[in-house]
């Protein structure tokens, strides 16, 4: 009876922490660029800043992935990322002056978004310890987005982006303290192994669901980067961008509660092209719309795009890698949708909508989309072919 209360009690503050952390990713993430266009920044400005961000991180996830596997734990490794991601983003919303801000936003990148692999990565050990589903760990951290996006969003409204830092500190330190009583992840019992780190890089079979990722993220990271600016570019205001993430979070949180159920019946290629057909869709939708009010409700896609998509990734990811390199194999997925991806997405999109405007970038992103449920398709049916000769 102990013992089950004390799992329960450990559960409880995982899912708390998961609350808290991804409400602290989702003032990053979605209220970075607004931040930056209400600094003076412009959308080409933005897209580069954030695209020095990704490379940054191209670099700091996999070694913090690394570390956590050679010393045989995650949560110490988050309690570092995490206070280090706090002090940091305080500077940065304290009205930091124009000068500092790639270096601010570049440390937020190495530090801030490798505690999201991570943290997925702790979920999904202690899921697996305690035989609890993930996503039913996972949905705290989409309703701890959705809540803050919606709070974030009509605060500001209310009294002024320069209070944000004081939302930044609030949710930093709660997450801290939660995951600060959290029990660290099961630590697997096998050696690392270069060699075998090698041969699953240089698998045929990786390198293509490697390929799939980063072509069906690239869009995805696009919206992250730039839907609070294409929502105020088509007359919304920080509260319509704050709904639309609570729309896209919320749609999130049900898609997640079902996941476990839908992982079971569906292979994971599948479900990543029928993910990657919904972002196509989606996306030539919000370019075509006549307002930021569509745009907004739009978002309620998010669980239909976002959860089937990475939690197919994740699940196949972690059959394909060996045992004592899933947490690197997680900052390697986590390299794929938030760093070149997003480069990719940041770059390349603040420039288009410099150029031709949001409508452009977004019709652009659903042909993006359409060309990774091509490949999909193609990934699929060679799987089928493959396994009608074996």
């Amino acid at each position: 009876m102990w013992v089950r209360k004390k799992v329960n009690m450990g559960i409880a503050s995982l899912r708390a922490y998961n609350f808290f952390y991804f409400s602290l990713l989702s003032i990053f993430i979605s209220f970075l660029p607004v931040y930056l266009t209400f600094r003076d920044v412009t959308p080409s400005q933005i897209g580069v800043l954030i695209g020095v961000g990704s490379f940054i991180g191209i670099l700091s996830q996999p070694f913090w992935g690394m570390v956590s596997d050679r010393y045989q734990t995650i949560k110490k490794v988050i309690l570092f990322t995490l206070g280090f991601s706090i002090v940091a983003g305080a500077i940065l919303f304290l009205s930091a002056p124009l000068y500092l801000l790639f270096l601010l936003v570049g440390a937020m990148y190495f530090f801030l978004l490798p505690t999201d692999p991570l943290t997925e990565s702790l979920n999904f050990r202690i899921a697996q310890k305690h035989s609890v589903s993930f996503g039913s760990i996972r949905t705290f951290g989409a309703i701890g987005y959705a809540t803050a996006s919606l709070i974030i969003g009509w605060t500001i409204d209310q009294v002024g982006m320069e209070q944000l830092v004081w939302l930044f500190l609030g949710y930093g330190i709660l997450a801290f303290l939660f995951i600060a009583i959290v029990s660290d992840a099961p630590a697997s019992g096998k050696k690392l192994s270069w060699l075998e780190l090698k041969q699953f890089f240089l698998y045929p079979k990786t390198l293509r669901f490697f390929l799939l990722v980063l072509l069906a993220a690239t869009p995805h990271r696009t919206n992250d980067s730039f839907l609070g600016v294409y929502v105020q570019s088509l007359g919304g205001s920080t509260g319509d961008v704050g709904q639309a993430w609570f729309l896209a979070a919320m749609s999130e949180v049900a898609f997640f509660a079902i996941s476990a159920r839908i992982l079971s019946r569906w292979s994971e290629i599948k479900l990543i092209m029928v993910a990657s057909a919904l972002y196509t869709i989606r996306y030539i939708l919000c370019a075509i719309v006549p307002s930021a009010e569509w745009v907004v409700y739009l978002q309620l896609t998010q669980g239909m795009t976002f959860v089937i998509f990475y939690t197919a990734t994740i699940q196949y990811l972690y059959k394909i890698i060996p045992e004592e390199w899933k947490a690197t194999g997680q900052t390697v997925l986590a390299v794929l949708f938030f760093g070149i991806s997003g480069i990719i997405g940041s770059i390349a999109g603040g420039w288009v909508f410099q150029q031709w405007g949001g409508s452009a970038l977004y019709m652009a992103m659903g042909g993006f989309s359409l060309v990774a449920f091509g490949y999909s398709l193609f990934l699929w049916k060679s799987k089928r072919v493959g396994e009608r000769i074996g």
